[in-house]
């Protein structure tokens, strides 16, 4: 069937017409919803008649949807209106694949760069279970942001085969159907068995030799000839064309194979063949041993001083073999959460590779660390509380770092005292101009320059419509032009744009689409790459930096690197040794596949009892008055939602629908309602029966979020903010089933980062987390606050303490300090506020992502990470390539 310009298919208003294929029609159209283009793909009516195939296309589209990977095709959503199935995916400009070989073969630095991205988005398919059955030319699109997988049409889930699937085959066998293109069918799937991920291995290979030749791997006059040579011949040697190398032949080959047994056994292991071809050296493998530090050290103290003008020599340096070392920094170090979301890279390397500075602690008690890399150990520099985000001079000579997100300094790697530059809110990342000047970012501030003197920062670009953050910049060469993330409000890795910004007119030019984390790095003389996180992946695209443009296309090059939510991939590089460069980086995973946890009770003894609940990406779980009800949100790719788990009937209600980020859910002391952060938006409620849609009760693109209401509902105290988040109450009603804000008020005006207020069960005092001490300790004071402003304060935890909580049965207050719950029983005395000694209530809480305490005060329900298969790896690891430089020139080649 054929869809009319304005038609609407739910939210989604069709727009213009795209392609037709075997499975249906292609369109152009706008989710209404978000304000994006999207495209419609609507099945043909053939299909869409046969119930069993829709199931099973349902069933299977749900499995694609799980995929998420740069280099595939993102599919949104699913529907069916007056009997029109549809399916919703990510809207693309670019060409096919086989529409770029019509032009001819593709050269062979164009080609290898395609097919590493083309397969590992396949391998990523297939470890989730999924082979795609279908891998062609007309399949791949070649877009500016590389190449992209699409047309899952025809995929099947291995993990969730069901007894339905037999029939459907059957079905298709008995009607002719033909599952995928002939000429890039596999010789099993000929012969009638059941495609696997070797069967997409055979037609990746004849991808593989058509993109290079320029003509396809196997042919035929009829349908009966092309299947016969497929059974039976071998294509053509694809070294007949000019200077293709023989290591390339023995992987397509391998890949074509006629026997499944005799292939290549997985997808990951084309992708290695691809990226450390044969004729290259070998790297060496992972080493921990401290004369490998010692060794990396020598080699930058022997090019100190050549090591800041090498890169832009003319000549272009030999390439050495990539050398890998996985480095122990020793138990006392203790990386920051990767959750904090303005927080840049915790990790940095000097200009002449010989030091290493971090950042290790956890919540607003980290401190900064140097290690020179002929050292044993690293020695703490003083004066560094709260510090995150180091980076080094050009000189090498100081270390900057910002504390709490705001107040900028700089120390000697020798030590002595910091040095205040000036502060800037939600600091996500500053580079160090030659000239001693500052470039900064922070959130909803745009770029800011700080002089090398210090004083008032000066705005070099501001924020467009829709931007939270110009970050992390980085000066590029000459000093003449900006490197920069503009990241979306609310932030969105996949909207973000990697951006540069020439100082002279202050124009912007869009360089990547979907990456953060831009860096340039001088790999050759006179350019370089352009390397950006997406997710836990680093991909690299050759970069001219005179030009400032981009050649070829990214390439895919680390997919474990640690990387905050927003801002800031966790890796740094120096050019040494003598040019061929070092990249250091924590190990990390993808944030699109999250984390998965149980819910369960936990005792005073340490006991656990799990819920019924089975696993999922829950986060911020709380509690219902009744304690019948758990409220919690939901991670799913993007998007994150509040669910209501009822664990007596083993159910789930959702109370808001994607679109954006929902989390930490408060219940209202009657249990009729939830209130909740919405990123970027303000504080949304909703009832907590599923009985109406979310609506705003407070609007702001600051970070608000809701923590605890007075006994009587009549008031919610939140806090607000980033880099110096402040603790507000905002006055309600209940209105007609609907809750009514009247005008905030702020609880304290401090320098300190105050949040987590929680209202006692008399509602006469509030307890809070502050860091005013220099570390995170619980806090109690008096509510309302006097109106002379000097009511009391008193300090309840002592050696740190988070999340305080009112055990109301008990007369104690309870908070997190160390991987323990500790309990304080009260008076109160009058106006007086009486604590007792902090002691042990639970004292191995384990590990775990979040807890609320029971009502009845006797036990905390707790989300626990559900362990991974894999060895678990140390915490206080950091990875080094060296010759990184080297590698790039290899992966990603610039051409001519």
């Amino acid at each position: 069937m054929s869809l009319a310009a304005g038609t609407r298919l739910g939210p989604y208003e069709i727009l213009a017409p795209i392609g037709a294929g075997g499975m249906g029609e292609v369109y152009k159209a706008r989710d209404t919803r978000l304000d994006r283009t999207v495209a419609v793909k609507i099945l043909s009516d053939q299909i869409a008649r046969r119930e069993d195939l829709c199931t099973r296309f349902e069933r299977e589209a749900r499995a694609v949807a799980s995929l998420h990977h740069p280099n595939i095709c993102t599919l949104y959503d699913i529907g069916n209106q007056d009997g029109t199935a549809y399916m919703v995916m990510e809207f693309m400009e670019g060409e096919t694949l086989a529409a770029r070989i019509e032009q001819g073969a593709l050269p062979l630095d164009q080609a290898i760069p395609i097919a590493v991205q083309i397969a590992d988005a396949l391998d990523r398919a297939h470890r989730a279970g999924v082979t795609h059955r279908d891998v062609k030319p007309q399949n791949i699109m070649l877009t500016r942001d590389g190449a992209k997988v699409l047309d899952f049409g025809l995929a099947k889930s291995s993990s969730k085969a069901g007894p339905a699937d037999e029939t459907v085959t059957k079905g298709l066998t008995a009607e002719g159907t033909l599952l995928g293109t002939p000429q890039y069918l596999a010789p099993e799937q000929f012969e009638g068995s059941e495609a696997d991920a070797r069967s997409d291995i055979w037609a990746f290979g004849a991808v593989l030799y058509e993109m290079v030749t320029g003509r396809k791997a196997f042919q035929g006059k009829s349908y009966a000839s092309l299947a016969g040579a497929i059974l039976s011949a071998d294509p053509a040697p694809m070294t007949l064309k000019p200077f293709t190398p023989a290591w390339l032949e023995r992987l397509v080959r391998r890949c074509l194979a006629k026997g499944p047994e005799d292939r290549w056994q997985s997808m990951r292991d084309v992708v290695i063949e691809l990226q450390w071809p044969p004729a290259e050296p070998v790297a060496a493998g992972p080493a921990k041993a401290s004369r490998w530090l010692w060794a990396v050290a020598a080699a930058g103290t022997v090019a100190l001083g050549i090591a800041l003008w090498s890169p832009w020599r003319a000549d272009k340096p030999a390439d050495r073999p990539l050398v890998r070392l996985d480095v122990d920094l020793g138990a006392d170090a203790s990386w920051p959460s990767t959750g904090d979301a303005y927080a840049g890279s915790d990790v940095a390397i000097s200009p002449d590779g010989t030091r290493l500075a971090y950042a290790s602690g956890a919540g607003t008690n980290t401190k900064l660390f140097i290690r020179r890399l002929d050292q044993p150990k690293a020695v703490e520099l003083p004066g560094t509380l709260g510090a995150r985000t180091p980076f080094f001079s050009p000189d090498g000579q100081w270390v900057g770092f910002a504390t709490n997100y705001k107040n900028l300094f700089k120390i000697s790697v020798e030590g002595g005292a910091a040095v205040q530059l000036g502060g800037i809110t939600a600091f996500s990342g500053a580079s160090w101009g030659a000239d001693g000047a500052l470039f900064v970012s922070g959130y909803g501030k745009g770029l800011l320059r700080i002089p090398a003197g210090g004083g008032p920062p000066e705005t070099i670009a501001g924020l467009s419509d829709g931007e939270g953050a110009l970050a992390p910049p980085q000066i590029l060469p000459g000093g003449k032009a900006i490197l920069f993330a503009a990241v979306a409000r609310p932030p969105d890795i996949d909207t973000q744009t990697i951006e540069v910004l020439t100082l002279a007119d202050r124009r912007r030019k869009i360089l990547v689409r979907g990456g953060q984390s831009p860096r340039y790095l001088p790999t050759a003389g006179g350019t370089g790459h352009l390397v950006y996180i997406n997710k836990a992946s680093l991909f690299a695209i050759p970069f001219d930096p005179d030009k400032l443009e981009t050649r070829g296309t990214a390439v895919p090059v680390l997919d474990d690197v640690a990387s905050q939510p927003y801002f800031g991939g966790q890796f740094a590089f120096s050019p040494a040794p003598s040019g061929h460069g070092t990249l250091v980086y924590r190990r990390g995973r993808s944030a699109a596949v999250p984390r998965m946890m149980t819910l369960d009770w936990v005792d005073p003894s340490g006991k656990r009892e799990p819920l019924p609940a089975k696993p999922g990406a829950y986060e911020f779980p709380r509690l219902s008055p009744d304690g019948k009800r758990v409220a919690l949100d939901v991670v799913e790719e993007r998007d994150a939602d509040i669910w209501i788990y009822e664990p007596g009937r083993d159910g789930m209600t959702r109370l808001t629908f994607g679109g954006g980020i929902f989390r930490n859910p408060t219940w209202s002391p009657d249990g009729r309602y939830v209130v909740f952060e919405a990123i970027a938006k303000g504080i949304f409620q909703a009832r907590a029966d599923g009985g109406s849609q979310p609506q705003e009760l407070t609007v702001s693109q600051s970070a608000q979020v809701p923590w605890s209401f007075t006994p009587d509902s009549e008031r919610l105290a939140y806090f607000e903010g980033t880099g110096n988040p402040q603790i507000w109450t905002l006055p309600l009603e209940d209105q007609a089933g609907q809750l009514k804000a009247g005008k905030p008020q702020q609880f304290l005006k401090s320098s300190s980062n105050d949040f987590a207020p929680s209202f006692s069960p008399d509602g006469r005092w509030l307890a809070y987390t502050s860091n005013a001490s220099g570390q995170a300790e619980v806090y109690v004071r008096a509510f309302p606050p006097p109106s002379s402003g000097q009511g009391g304060m008193w300090q309840i935890s002592s050696g740190g303490g988070l999340w305080p909580t009112w055990r109301r049965k008990a007369n104690d207050l309870v908070y997190e300090s160390g991987g323990q719950i500790m309990a304080v029983s009260y008076t109160v005395q009058g106006d007086t506020f009486v604590a007792g000694k902090p002691r042990v209530w639970i004292a191995k809480l384990g590990p775990h992502a979040g807890w609320d305490l029971a009502p009845d005060g006797n036990r905390l329900l707790v989300l626990t990470p559900v362990e991974s298969a894999e060895a678990p790896k140390p915490d206080h690891e950091v990875v080094f390539l060296i010759n990184f430089f080297d590698e790039l020139r290899r992966r990603a080649p610039a051409g001519k």
